[in-house]
């Protein structure tokens, strides 16, 4: 939606009509959502708006650096309007809560969500974001490496990862009674796993070091070395999974990948997920799942003697003297 206050905004009024269209485009079109991030193609931009992708990309460019109105993430094709929330986020209430948190949960560049969050007046929803933006904080700054600043307008073409076009509440719902039965499950794994007994908070089990471990992993065994987004949703399992021991579970099926030569993090994800479906929340319970289809069943020889040629028939009786004249 957009307010008549629109007309009025001194950054508006400076653009010409072609930038005033091209505003007016990225705030309605049908890729946006409740959040003001959504995922967008140049391509499909040209062909909504009649232009040439050359026209395109330079509009992108004066809006990114020029107006400094919105981010474009090039390898995610997501793209963050910084004053959405000025214009559609001033009422809370928990419909719009839980889709705002639906949505913000598929953005893949976390750093979107704070850049968003900086033209939110209203004090719930802007909370709501820096919870999302602070996950990516948390997950780097326990490194001790500081993130590179990434361009978030380059030009390097990723694979979609994943397909959000499934219906969130059904399957939010599926989710949340299949997490109340593996927490149960853990709590009862728990009691038996001394070096767990003093850590009663699962939230808080992320260490530094596991952090290091795993990415060391991916940057030496060829996953990506540049492929921070897929690092951040890889990382994202250390805490947001029903795993008992995440980080060897995140390294096994790292290595299951290498093994298979399938070096992508969908390949990885897969088998996560997979294991979180079978209940298998440790690598012992991986290996002893894996165990009987490994086994390879030796085929039993068999101990017959089989003749070789054919087989004289019964009652037959061999005349050597047969044929010879007397």
């Amino acid at each position: 939606m957009v307010r008549t206050e629109f007309w009025e905004n001194p950054v508006v009024e400076e653009m010409t009509p072609e930038e005033k269209y091209f505003y007016l485009y990225l705030l309605t079109n049908s890729k946006t959502t409740q959040i003001g991030i959504y995922r967008i193609t140049k391509k499909q931009m040209a062909f909504h708006l009649g232009y040439s992708m050359e026209t395109v990309h330079s509009l992108m460019e004066r809006f990114v650096e020029h107006h400094q109105l919105i981010r474009y993430n090039q390898e995610t094709k997501e793209l963050a309007l910084k004053y959405w929330g000025e214009y559609n986020l001033h009422k809370g209430g928990k419909p719009i809560m839980d889709c705002i948190t639906a949505e913000l949960k598929e953005v893949q560049d976390r750093s979107l969500i704070s850049y968003v969050s900086e033209g939110i007046s209203n004090p719930g929803i802007s909370s709501l974001y820096e919870c999302f933006s602070r996950q990516e904080e948390m997950l780097f700054s326990n490194g001790g490496s500081e993130r590179e600043e990434q361009d978030t307008y380059t030009d390097s073409e990723a694979e979609e990862l994943y397909d959000t076009s499934t219906n969130r509440g059904t399957i939010r719902g599926q989710k949340e009674k299949e997490k109340e039965n593996k927490k149960e499950k853990q709590k009862q794994k728990i009691a038996s796993q001394p070096y767990m007994e003093d850590t009663p908070d699962l939230k808080n089990l992320t260490k530094p070091e596991d952090v290091n471990e795993i990415i060391e992993f991916w940057d030496s065994n060829g996953f990506g070395f540049t492929n921070v987004m897929a690092k951040q949703q890889l990382l994202a399992w250390l805490e947001d999974s029903s795993f008992l021991q995440p980080k060897e579970m995140i390294l096994k099926a790292m290595e299951i990948a290498c093994a298979n030569n399938k070096r992508r993090l969908n390949y990885i994800v897969a088998i996560l997920r997979n294991w979180e479906n079978e209940s298998l929340l440790t690598v012992a319970d991986v290996d002893a799942h894996q165990a009987p289809q490994q086994a390879v069943p030796t085929s039993k020889q068999s101990t017959e003697n089989f003749r070789t040629g054919r087989d004289i028939p019964r009652g037959f009786h061999l005349d050597l003297t047969a044929g010879e004249e007397e």
